[in-house]
């Protein structure tokens, strides 16, 4: 078992996230030969076995998912095998937002109202990059009550004006659990680790869109068709017992916790039931014991060559591998690389007391 290198280019059409731009193809992804893909592309969905938008190993060109389905152990460890039927439940997308996301949130998973083939999708991001004053709308302002938000949405708006927004600088780190109301703003790239049960698709409602309209392609059109709404499941699958303005704000806050190590940077950015999420950076060799899971290594900076046993693969800028369980050890080179890694979390593992929680 050894790592394998993933597809770069299991981007989104403009028709899925008309939101996007494009800064994930001539930024992060500008030396991988993706000029080609026209449009902009909101999100490149870097580690995934999700339905939509599944993820192919780069050689083979084998979905991820038939690959662990044909070695779950081997590849997730007996525990995450056990657990998740044989699959991982990691999602790891490239964010870019050129416009604002929609007024969103997920419903917790195992909520009796999914229907088949539907997951829940807590999530946590990991702020790449920020244009001056932007930021992300996250919960409600104090004092908003779900009748103000009724009452708000009846006349389209405007719900921004009810929501938390957070001024947002590279390195900030956010998790959001489910009944979360919340949307990316304009101007913010992340990475954006989610779980989603195996095989089934991550429900995401709309609460509020803008009041945009687009054409067929995804392009704004006053005179074109708005994108669908779910007001009510929205409404429904919110958290309003919960606390409101920064309050709430600092309850998604996960504070970075620094691991220390003779070389790369390594800090804990997420610590919570569904994921574990860590930041490498830097130039140099970090070794790194087996994790008893599978890693997924998502590089938006440099380059870095990753190594298990006698096997190793080389990760540039824009692209991400997955590391088996059964390779062992890991010896991660960085040539000034930024890495974000992410695995799924064990049973019975013990917090590192880092934010999240």
């Amino acid at each position: 078992m050894k790592p394998e290198l993933l597809r770069p280019d299991n981007v989104t059409p403009p028709t899925r996230t008309p939101w996007g731009g494009r800064k994930i193809l001539e930024h992060y992804k500008a030396a991988l030969g993706l000029s080609s893909v026209a449009g902009a592309v909101g999100e490149s969905w870097e580690v995934s076995v999700e339905p939509s938008f599944p993820s192919r190993l780069a050689v083979s060109g084998e979905t991820l998912a038939d690959v662990i389905g044909r070695s779950p152990v081997a590849w997730l460890g007996g525990a995450v095998a056990t657990r998740f039927d044989g699959q991982t439940p990691l999602l790891i997308k490239l964010l870019d937002s050129a416009d604002n996301l929609s007024v969103q949130v997920h419903p917790a998973d195992g909520d009796p109202a999914l229907g088949d083939g539907e997951s829940g999708k807590p999530e946590s991001w990991i702020v790449l990059d920020a244009e001056p004053g932007a930021g992300i709308y996250l919960g409600f302002r104090d004092g908003v009550s779900r009748t103000d938000v009724e009452r708000c949405l009846a006349i389209e708006g405007p719900v921004d004006e009810l929501l938390n927004f957070v001024v947002v600088q590279p390195g900030d780190v956010f998790v959001l659990r489910a009944g979360t109301p919340h949307a990316i703003g304009k101007g913010v790239t992340l990475v954006e680790p989610q779980f989603v049960s195996p095989g089934r698709r991550g429900v995401t409602y709309r609460f509020w869109d803008w009041n945009r309209r687009y054409d067929d392609q995804g392009r704004l059109d006053p005179d074109g068709a708005p994108r669908a709404l779910h007001v009510d499941r929205s409404l429904a699958v919110t958290d309003w017992d919960g606390p409101r303005g920064e309050a709430f704000v600092k309850s998604c806050r996960s504070e970075p916790r620094r691991i220390e190590t003779p070389a790369m940077a390594r800090q804990r950015l997420v610590d919570w039931p569904w994921f574990v999420a860590e930041r490498w950076q830097g130039s140099g060799t970090l070794d790194l014991v087996a994790p008893g899971t599978m890693s997924a290594l998502t590089c938006v900076e440099g380059s870095a060559v990753v190594r298990a046993g006698e096997d190793e693969v080389v990760l540039p800028c824009g692209q991400s591998c997955v590391v088996p369980a059964a390779a062992g050890a890991l010896r991660v080179t960085g040539d000034g690389a930024r890495l974000i890694a992410c695995r799924s979390r064990l049973p019975d593992e013990p917090a590192m007391s880092a934010g999240g929680g």
